[in-house]
């Protein structure tokens, strides 16, 4: 395999979780009769730029199908973190109702919503029909369409450059990461800002997030290797900042390199000074994840092993495509897991691809009382725990598997 970026062979692996179904996969009840697509699930490192990638297999159209069930609505911290985001980007960058933003996977609206409320003209670009259909009846404008220099210049014909681009927590979905970001360029206006968060590579391997690799993630983002590419393909960055999401993630501003006039932030240098220091740029960096993941594994099957034979009932939280990973990657079945709870109405009543653990809603929690709630998207652990304390449905003790296993 090449590097998607520069074109280097590929040859250091990162991380072998061994074979999943896409973690976006979730079954019905009669799929439950039919055969899983299963692919290997494994991660190479580029020592040439040091882009962190999934080794090919499944293509973004089956991805990101029309069955897409990820909603970024239903978490209310993410709600309240989009919110803020736009309250900054209008403040710091004056935008106004001759300004127009620009989303790139705008799913359902959740982001944009906050735009709209300001009277700001906004456009979300969105290729999956479930959340652009959830979108549009926020009365959003969505392109249901994958973005890149194509569809870039499709808009610009249509009058649509953008004064900001959002891409959130979609950097790292694409496959063809320069056409991607070449898009940028085109889009923005000639003092445009282009703005991305995605999660840091540096928090997954130091905090041993492994959970955060699945298929739909084609591509682990180091700065030095962002820097890299948007260099390559007409981006100057100009800020970034450190953020607590999603287990710790980067927000970058970016402008365009012919035309853009802002001031590059001391934080740029300090960022890459210490991806340097810590030699993310170097092989050794990346060696020993391996080692800590099958430890995380070993230590969640023996604590469900001996659950079950203490005959402790046992349940989930989150169906989250890093909770699917994790199951995947553990061999864990419905023996072991009884169900795993969801607020999300698209997936209750389906079961997580590969470990075929049934997903239902809150009030299950309320009559089965189960001892263990493990809660997969651990991100999210105080969210979930004050939601659940709040509406009642108390459990005996909540579990987190990653960094180490805990039991709150």
């Amino acid at each position: 395999m090449k590097c998607r970026h520069c074109e280097s062979n590929l040859t250091l692996t990162l991380i072998d979780l061994g074979t999943s179904p896409p973690s976006n996969a979730y079954l019905t009840e009669t799929k439950l009769h039919e055969p899983e697509k299963w692919f290997p699930l494994r991660v190479l490192v580029c020592e040439n730029c040091w882009l962190v990638q999934t080794e090919d297999f499944a293509s973004a159209n089956e991805l990101f199908d029309s069955e897409y069930a990820y909603f970024s609505g239903y978490s209310s911290s993410w709600l309240e973190h989009s919110k803020n985001y736009v309250t900054q980007m209008i403040s710091r960058f004056n935008l106004n109702k001759e300004s127009h933003v620009v989303e790139i996977a705008a799913n359902d609206g959740y982001l944009l919503q906050f735009v709209k409320a300001h009277d700001i003209p906004c456009t979300g670009i969105e290729p999956t029909t479930s959340t652009a259909n959830a979108a549009r009846q926020k009365g959003i404008d969505i392109v249901e369409d994958f973005f890149g220099v194509r569809l870039a210049e499709e808009l610009v014909k249509k009058g649509k450059q953008a004064d900001l681009t959002a891409a959130n927590n979609v950097l790292a979905h694409v496959p063809d990461i320069n056409d991607f970001v070449s898009g940028f360029s085109l889009l923005l206006k000639p003092d445009g800002v282009a703005t991305f968060e995605f999660p840091h590579l540096m928090q997954l391997v130091n905090q041993n997030q492994f959970d955060t690799i699945y298929h739909e993630h084609f591509s682990y983002l180091s700065f030095i290797a962002v820097n890299r590419i948007f260099s390559a393909n007409g981006l100057n960055i100009f800020d970034v900042e450190e953020l607590p999401t999603h287990g710790g993630s980067l927000r970058i501003f970016a402008q365009r390199s012919d035309t853009g006039k802002r001031v590059v932030s001391e934080r740029v240098d300090e960022l890459l000074k210490i991806e340097n220091n810590l030699q993310m740029n170097s092989a050794s960096y990346y060696q020993g994840l391996q080692l800590k993941a099958e430890k995380v594994k070993n230590d969640l099957l023996e604590f469900l092993i001996k659950a079950k034979k203490q005959g402790k009932k046992v349940a989930a939280y989150g169906a989250a495509a890093k909770g699917n990973t994790l199951l995947n990657f553990a061999g864990i079945r419905h023996d072991l897991i009884s169900f795993v709870v969801d607020k999300n109405p698209s997936k209750q009543g389906k079961f997580l691809p590969g470990s075929r653990i049934p997903i239902v809603d809150e009030e299950v929690l309320e009559s089965v009382k189960p001892d263990y709630v493990i809660i997969l998207p651990w991100n999210l652990k105080d969210e979930v725990i004050q939601q659940l304390n709040a509406s009642g449905n108390l459990t005996n003790q909540y579990v987190i598997a990653i960094p180490d296993l805990t039991i709150l």
